[in-house]
């Protein structure tokens, strides 16, 4: 039970450590793409490049609330998640030397986060316009599935 129990919440704690990595990506590539691509199809009528463009225009504050508040929310609760995770650990098995534990657990989450972060930036810059169409047509998509059970 205590296993299983583990599993799935340090597979929730990488959950929360991606979920703060792709925010931080967004981020980037939101302060890093060039809005001329989107006009044109934003022109042609592409699904996505007018929420684009909004992201664009946006930038600062895309950025702030990507990179600054979920980053930050996603860093504190990994932290949390990750002593909690040791704690449960701790109560569980037997070690030799528990300190162990908790630090082994605080360099894996801090690891895995500024690597992780250190990756997507690079990604992110390199692949902007990809992104932030991509980020554009899933704001689109989920605008026009509210938009179609309102009209209902």
């Amino acid at each position: 039970m205590a296993v299983s129990t583990i599993a799935v919440a340090f597979l929730t704690l990488l959950l929360i450590v991606l979920i703060g990595i792709v925010f931080d990506i967004i981020g980037v590539a939101v302060t890093s793409a060039d809005e001329k691509p989107f006009h044109s199809m934003a022109a042609r009528k592409v699904p996505g490049a007018q929420e684009a463009i909004k992201l664009l225009r946006n930038a600062e504050r895309v950025s702030s609330i990507c990179n600054d508040v979920v980053g930050d929310i996603c860093g504190v609760v990994s932290g949390s998640a990750a002593a909690t995770i040791a704690a449960q650990a701790l109560r569980s098995f037997e070690f030799r030397f528990p300190q162990i534990v908790s630090l082994l657990m605080s360099a894996l989450i801090a690891g895995l986060t500024v690597g992780g972060k250190a990756i997507g930036k690079s990604y992110a810059i390199g692949s902007c316009t990809k992104i932030v169409y991509g980020v554009g047509k899933m704001i689109w998509a989920i605008r026009n599935i509210f938009n179609r059970t309102n009209k209902r």
